[in-house]
């Protein structure tokens, strides 16, 4: 008969893990609801199987195999989740229309709260490196096969050594060598196409700067300022709309030709963060006179200005994000 291990035995020594496998199968899935899935999966599997530990290894490193394989299992069979820009089509005419496509599983982004929120007092756990949740780097690991996105961000992010691995997921060491060194190639391919530049520390004073100027701009719909404020080959995709955009300009003339603002007012904006950049809620008033949520806005900013905007139109983020539905009157 199999033995149970008590609930709280087993969570006082996974518990603390929860933070980090969370973020671990974010990066695996490029979904945060199918990464909480699956970190209860995770949970439940271990604690089935717990009776057969045996300290081979550590029980964060029992964990991660655990989180690892099924997430490998969740991937099977299933479309990678991209960004527009990461499709293959060549960026779209402004003044065209639009193409919008929900049923794709587009990319999302993950709360700075998630990652970084509620850390445990434990030494030992694993610090979430912002590189490593950069939304350029997880939309670049989509390009990837289940396999290759496990053991490069095994070997990569987290350091594995390679025969930790090769055990994790019942490779050869050279097996997992070999698809490392294509998970690599690969990887710098897709990020030498359309990686955006390095963005500012956080605390770069010159961040608050643009943010505060990038926030008046929308909220005075002064679409000539926010063209100033773009760098000149900056990128603006928008799921689930397929069609992406590059350069100041033509962002100017997709704002112009289909944003539904009509002038000063038209817009607010509020401050949230994602995937270690500052993102926001932007809210569009209504024909009620009431702001509603519209779309969030992650941006990169690098030296030049914004090098990047992912803008969601998917408003049930915004309560993932913290953000009311609506905002109340000045």
């Amino acid at each position: 008969m199999t033995r149970t291990v008590p609930q709280d035995a087993f969570l006082e020594l996974a518990g603390p893990l929860r933070r980090e496998l969370l973020v671990h199968c974010y990066r695996m899935m490029g979904s945060i609801q199918e990464a909480e899935d699956l970190v209860q999966e995770t949970y439940l599997r271990a604690w089935r199987s717990f009776h057969g530990f045996e300290n081979r290894s550590s029980v964060r490193t029992w964990m991660y195999r655990i989180a690892t394989n099924t997430c490998l299992t969740a991937l099977e069979g299933r479309a990678r989740r991209p960004l527009p820009a990461g499709v293959g089509a060549p960026p779209a005419d402004p003044e065209a229309e639009l193409h919008r496509h929900p049923e794709v599983p587009w990319l999302e982004p993950v709360p700075d709260e998630v990652l970084w929120g509620n850390a445990p007092d434990d030494p030992e756990a694993a610090v979430v490196d912002r590189e490593s949740v950069r939304l350029a780097f997880v939309a670049a690991l989509q390009h990837l096969t289940g396999q290759q996105r496990a053991v490069l961000v095994l070997r990569d992010v987290l350091a594995w050594h390679a025969d930790e691995v090769a055990e994790a997921l019942g490779l050869s060491v050279g097996a997992v060598t070999s698809t490392l060194q294509r998970a690599r190639a690969h990887l710098a391919r897709v990020q030498e196409a359309g990686a955006p530049p390095a963005p500012l520390p956080a605390d770069d004073p010159r961040v608050a700067e643009l943010l505060e100027a990038y926030v008046e701009a929308f909220e005075h719909y002064d679409v000539d300022r926010i063209v100033r404020l773009l760098t000149a080959d900056a990128v603006w995709d928008m799921p689930p709309y397929t069609d992406w955009y590059v350069g100041a300009e033509d962002i100017g003339r997709l704002i112009r030709r289909h944003c539904p603002a009509t002038g000063p007012e038209s817009m607010r904006m509020v401050r949230t963060s994602a995937n270690g950049s500052p993102a926001f809620g932007l809210y569009m008033l209504d024909h009620d006179g009431v702001h509603r949520a519209f779309q969030l806005q992650h941006l990169t900013v690098t030296e030049g200005g914004v090098a990047a905007v992912t803008a969601w139109f998917d408003t049930s983020l915004f309560k993932r994000f913290g953000l009311p539905d609506e905002l109340p009157p000045r």
